[in-house]
């Protein structure tokens, strides 16, 4: 239990520490193949990160969708305990898996268990197989069963992705991207309204991934859903994962925190600096925010002396290094289109 507490804290890659937790299981029950196997967050199918042991048609069975019918008839997204041959809840005969693919492939034994982080997150499964036809003992079992927090915790795709979150220190909330755009939870922090699939906070975010502006970090206001007052704002935060050794990709970390300072810049020229970042000039932001173009110039007048910008660019400049925009797609009636268009 010490070497696997200490192989699961370790540094490094999920796979890495999967392959040295597989060795040090290998101490305590004789296996023939194992594997470590995660559920992708967008398709009902596990993906394998760490497997050895088995023919080529075992494995494609397990990279397809069926399997999963097969994890759920034995319980293993629900129950935590580890379950042997004999104590599969159905007749093994019953198990597509056990029955037409790990038999035929000569194993007779083996031990499973889902994979559950501490706040109650499924993960994915762990197999381990024996050509032998001697169960493990109950006691070898329970162990495993008290060990699957740990292995769980080695192999969270999410850890790193907490870790990243951490680095906004004032963070009251935040989730994490997939490279497909499926919207995860971060661990020990809650979700959010702001970044909820399909809102417009993610829909600025998509916009700057699709065109590749993304940058290691950036952030931006958001105008806040719950607060009565028009100059209440909070900032999210956008911080890029660098690329894993996992069978999916955690791309984006977002994250909502207060604003910070504003620098005096009511709402109206928070959205005017979101305009001047994308390079709109006066007259297509007079139209867009119905407004006269005489305003505008006032409001970028004010906007200059409140950073101590001596242009509007580098007003722009100042207000992208900062954070200190809104974005077009988070104006109050979001404006669309290209400036030329206007």
């Amino acid at each position: 239990m010490t070497d696997i507490a200490h192989i699961a804290a370790a540094p490094g890659g999920a796979v890495e520490r999967a392959d040295a937790l597989l060795g040090a299981l290998r101490r305590l029950m004789p296996f023939d193949a194992s594997f470590v196997a995660l559920l992708h967050p967008e398709r009902r199918e596990h993906l394998s990160l760490v497997r050895s042991g088995y023919d080529e048609r075992t494995c494609a069975y397990l990279d397809g969708p069926v399997w999963m019918d097969d994890i759920e008839l034995l319980g293993l997204r629900e129950a935590r305990s580890p379950i042997r041959l004999c104590d599969f809840p159905v007749r093994p005969e019953a198990v597509h898996c056990w029955a037409e693919y790990l038999v035929p492939a000569g194993f007779r034994e083996g031990l499973g268990v889902g994979l559950f982080t501490s706040d109650g997150r499924y993960l994915g499964v762990l197999g381990l197989h024996s050509v032998s036809a001697v169960p493990v003992t109950d006691a070898v079992r329970d162990l495993v069963g008290m060990l699957a927090p740990l292995l769980a915790h080695a192999v969270d795709p999410m850890r790193e992705a907490g870790a990243v979150a951490g680095l906004v220190h004032d963070a009251v909330a935040g989730i994490a991207l997939t490279d497909g755009g499926a919207v995860l939870p971060l661990p020990g922090l809650p979700g959010h309204p702001l970044l909820a699939a399909g809102s417009p906070v993610l829909a600025v975010v998509a916009a700057g991934r699709s065109t590749g502006e993304g940058r290691l970090q950036t952030s931006f206001l958001c105008p806040g859903l719950t607060d009565g007052r028009a100059d209440h704002h909070l900032r999210i935060t956008l911080l890029a994962m660098p690329p894993g050794d996992l069978p999916y990709e955690v791309t984006t970390v977002v994250v909502v925190s207060p604003p910070g300072d504003l620098y005096g810049l009511t709402s109206r020229e928070l959205e005017v600096l979101g305009l001047l970042v994308e390079g709109w000039p006066n007259q297509p932001i007079a139209a867009g925010l119905e407004i006269t173009e005489r305003t505008v110039a006032a409001h970028v007048e004010h906007i200059m002396v409140k950073l101590a910008a001596p242009s509007r660019t580098v007003a722009a400049v100042s207000a992208l290094r900062l954070g200190l925009f809104v974005p077009r797609l988070l104006h109050h009636g979001a404006l669309s289109g290209d400036p030329a268009d206007r």
